[in-house]
C-alpha cells in the first residue's frame, strides 16, 4: 500500500511542530474535533500537509470557495506529488436551479453549463477514492450534495486484462450500460470509438489519456494508454479498470423497478391533487413524470434526472442522499479550512433548497421524492465523519465549543508581523485615501480597499480612475475565472488598487499589498464584526511594510477587539524574531492561474523539446475548441504563448 510522503524544501519551525504534533497525536487519541488557531502566514496548509503524513490518513480537505479550494489543491499536489491529490466542486460554470413562483405564476426552468474539465476531476477523485488509501481530496461545500450511490458506481465499473474472455460486443454494450456514448468521429470525453478489432475508451476521468483494447477473438489480447493527440502508447497496462460516466448510473434491473415504483408514486400524487380539486397540478404532474420515465427507459438520462435520485439509490423517503463523503474509507479525516466561514455556509445550505422544492412539488412540477435530492443536513454532515480539524485565525465560538484540543499557531517562519492599525476620521477620507494610495503606489507596492457595498465599490472604483489611479472592483457579480483573472493581475502590476467588499478577506494570498484601507470600519455588523476585521487585516500580514488604516469617527467593540488581538500576534511574533535573530522579509510566491490545475507545462530547456511541446499543446487547444471548452483553449493558448517567449529567449 502506497504512502503519503511529503516533499518541501522546507522543514517546520516557529510553532509548527508543536501544532503538527499536538494535531496529529489527538488523531491517534481517537478526539472527534480539534481546532487549529492559525494567523495568516504561519503556514496552516503545511501543517494540514505534515498531520496527513503522520497519521496516513486518507483526507478531505474542505475550503468555502473554488477559488481558495484551487489554491489549496496546487499547494497540497507540491507537498504529495507521488499521491493522488483530487478536485472536486461544483461543476457548473452557471447554474440557474429549477423554480416555480406562484405570485406571478412564473416557471423558471433549470439552466446549466456544465465546465467540462471540472466533471472530470470530479470523476478522478470517485475513482481513486476506490482504488487506493493515499487520497486527499480538495473540495468545496458541494462535497455535501447528492451523488449516486457508490456501490452502484463501483459495481457498474468494468474492470479489464490482457488474457480475459469478453468478446468485442459484450465491452461495447457495457460501456453502454455506463452511459459512454460510440462517437467514431467526435472522440470525446465519456465516448469511445471502434475500428476493427479495436476499441478506445475515452475515460469520464481524463483529458489526455485514452485506453486501447485489443481483441484476438472472443479474448482481450492487450491494452495500452495512449496520448490523446499524438496516439503513441505510454504504457502498457495488465489492468484498467473503467469507471462510469456519469456518479448516476443503474443496472436494467434496477432500472425497471425504479421506473415502477415513479411510475406508482406519481399516480397516488395525481389522486392526491384531484381529491384536493387541484386538476392542473394533476395533469401537470402526470405530463412531466410520463416524460421523464419515457426519457430514462430510452436514453438512460432526463433533464432533472437527480430528482428521482431516491429511486435509483433504493433510499426510502426523508433519508439522505449519498455524498462524496459515501465514497471515502471509514478512518478519513475531515480538515476544515475557514472553519468560521465554511462550516456556517454548510449549515444553511438544506434550508435554501428545501424552501425552493416546496413551491415546486406544491404546484405539480415535481414528485415529493424531489425533497430527497438535497444537501445533507447539518446533523447528517457531523455523521458522516469521525475525526475533523478545524483551521482559522478566527475560530467560532461553535468550533471551539466542540474542541477536545486546541492548538495555536500564530508564528510566522518568515518573521512577517501582524500590520500596524491606525485608525483616522471619516471626515475627508476619500482625500486621504488618494494620499494614502499616492504612497504606495511610488514603492511599487498594491492597496486593497474594503467597502460595505457593491455600489460603493464600483463609485469608488469610477472616482479613483477619473483622478489616474490603476484600479479594479471585484464582487460577487464577478465570476469565479474572472476573480483569479484580476487577483492575478493585481500581483503582476496590472493596476495598483482593487476595490472590494468580503471576497477580499479569507483565503487570498497576496504578498505584493502593503496597504488595507477599511472604509466605514464602525458600521457594527456581519461585514465590521471582530472575526471579519480580522481576517481583512490578515490581507496585509504576507509584506513586511503592512500596514491598516481604518476609517472610523467611533472605536466599537469589534474594532477594539481585533486590533488588540493583533497586537497580541504582534508581540509574540515579535519577540521570536528577537530570540532567533529573524528579519522579517516579505514572501515571494509565484503567480498562477489557480483555477487551471491539472495541465502543467513541463519544464523544457532544448529548443526541440520547446518545439515538440508546442504542437502537443496546439493539438490539446484543438480539442478543446471541438469540445466547446473554451475557457480551456484560452489557458492552452497562453501557455503556448509563454513557450514561444522561451523560444525567442
Amino acid at each position: 500500500m502506497k504512502k503519503f510522503v511529503l516533499h518541501s524544501e522546507y522543514k517546520p519551525c516557529g510553532d509548527q511542530p508543536q501544532a503538527i504534533e499536538s494535531l496529529a497525536q489527538g488523531i491517534e487519541d481517537g478526539f472527534r474535533t480539534q481546532v487549529l488557531l492559525g494567523v495568516t502566514g504561519s503556514g496552516k496548509t503545511f501543517t494540514m500537509a505534515n498531520v496527513i503524513e503522520k497519521v496516513q490518513r486518507p483526507a478531505l480537505v474542505i475550503a468555502h470557495n473554488k477559488t481558495l479550494a484551487a489554491q489549496l489543491c496546487n499547494e497540497f499536489r507540491e507537498f504529495f506529488p507521488e499521491n493522488r491529490v483530487e478536485f472536486f466542486v461544483s461543476y457548473y460554470d452557471y447554474y440557474q436551479p429549477e423554480a416555480y413562483i406562484p405570485r406571478t405564476d412564473t416557471y423558471i426552468e433549470k439552466e446549466l453549463n456544465i465546465n467540462d474539465e471540472i466533471d472530470k476531476l470530479r470523476h478522478s477523485a470517485t475513482s481513486a477514492l476506490c482504488e487506493r488509501r493515499d487520497v486527499i481530496v480538495v473540495a468545496s461545500v458541494s462535497c455535501i450534495y447528492g451523488l449516486g450511490a457508490p456501490t452502484e458506481y463501483y459495481k457498474m465499473s468494468i474492470s479489464l486484462r490482457p488474457g480475459m474472455e469478453m468478446t468485442r460486443e459484450s465491452l461495447i454494450e457495457r460501456l453502454v450500460e455506463i452511459q459512454y456514448k460510440r462517437s467514431d468521429i467526435d472522440f470525446i470525453r465519456g465516448t469511445f470509438r471502434v475500428r476493427g478489432d479495436i476499441v478506445e475508451i475515452f475515460p469520464a476521468s481524463s483529458s489526455e489519456t485514452t485506453i486501447r483494447v485489443e481483441f484476438f477473438g472472443d479474448e482481450i489480447d492487450r491494452i495500452t494508454e495512449n496520448d490523446l493527440v499524438t496516439q503513441k502508447t505510454r504504457a502498457e497496462l495488465s489492468h484498467v479498470a473503467i469507471f462510469p460516466a456519469s456518479h448516476y448510473v443503474i443496472d436494467s434491473e434496477n432500472k425497471e423497478q425504479a421506473l415502477n415504483q415513479i411510475r406508482s408514486d406519481m399516480v397516488d400524487r395525481f389522486h392526491e391533487f384531484e381529491k384536493e380539486g387541484k386538476l392542473i397540478e394533476a395533469q401537470r404532474i402526470k405530463e412531466r413524470v410520463n416524460y421523464d420515465v419515457e426519457m430514462i427507459k430510452e436514453v438512460g438520462y432526463c433533464s432533472g434526472i437527480e430528482n428521482y435520485s431516491r429511486y435509483f439509490d433504493g433510499r426510502a423517503p426523508g433519508q439522505p442522499p449519498y455524498t462524496l463523503f459515501d465514497f471515502f474509507p471509514e478512518d478519513f479525516i475531515v480538515f476544515v479550512d475557514e472553519s468560521h466561514i465554511t462550516l456556517p455556509q454548510v449549515r444553511g445550505m438544506y434550508n435554501g433548497d428545501k424552501a425552493r422544492k416546496d413551491n415546486l412539488v406544491g404546484y405539480g412540477f415535481r414528485l415529493p421524492a424531489a425533497y430527497d435530492n438535497r444537501p445533507l443536513k447539518f446533523d447528517e454532515f457531523n455523521e458522516r465523519f469521525s475525526q475533523m480539524i478545524c483551521l482559522s485565525a478566527t475560530p467560532a465560538d461553535y468550533e471551539l465549543s466542540l474542541s477536545d484540543n486546541t492548538t495555536e499557531q500564530l508564528i510566522r517562519p518568515t518573521g512577517l508581523l501582524d500590520p500596524v492599525i491606525e485608525v483616522k476620521p471619516i471626515k475627508g477620507q476619500i482625500d486621504e485615501v488618494l494620499r494614502l494610495t499616492d504612497e504606495v503606489t511610488k514603492r511599487g507596492a498594491r492597496t486593497l480597499i474594503t467597502t460595505l457595498t457593491k455600489k460603493m465599490a464600483e463609485s469608488l472604483t469610477e472616482y479613483l480612475r477619473d483622478n489616474g489611479k490603476k484600479v479594479k472592483y471585484m464582487h460577487s457579480d464577478i465570476y469565479t475565472l474572472e476573480r483569479v483573472e484580476i487577483i492575478n493581475g493585481l500581483r503582476q502590476g496590472d493596476f495598483d488598487i482593487l476595490v472590494g467588499i468580503n471576497l477580499l478577506r479569507e483565503g487570498l494570498d497576496l504578498p505584493e499589498v502593503e496597504l488595507i484601507i477599511i472604509l466605514d470600519a464602525d458600521k457594527e455588523g456581519f461585514l465590521r464584526s471582530d472575526t471579519s476585521l480580522i481576517q481583512t487585516i490578515g490581507r496585509a500580514a504576507r509584506n513586511d511594510k503592512g500596514r491598516v488604516v481604518m476609517f472610523a469617527d467611533t472605536i466599537t467593540g469589534s474594532m477594539q477587539r481585533a486590533i488588540e488581538e493583533t497586537r497580541r500576534r504582534r508581540e509574540i511574533q515579535n519577540k521570536y524574531n528577537e530570540e532567533n535573530g529573524i528579519v522579517p522579509k516579505t514572501i515571494k510566491k509565484k503567480i498562477q492561474n489557480t483555477l487551471e490545475i491539472t495541465h502543467k507545462v513541463v519544464e523544457k530547456t532544448s529548443y526541440k523539446d520547446i518545439l515538440s511541446e508546442i504542437e502537443k499543446l496546439k493539438g490539446l487547444m484543438k480539442v478543446a475548441s471541438a469540445s466547446l471548452d473554451f475557457e480551456r483553449a484560452i489557458i492552452i493558448r497562453d501557455e503556448i504563448s509563454e513557450l514561444k517567449k522561451k523560444l525567442d529567449d
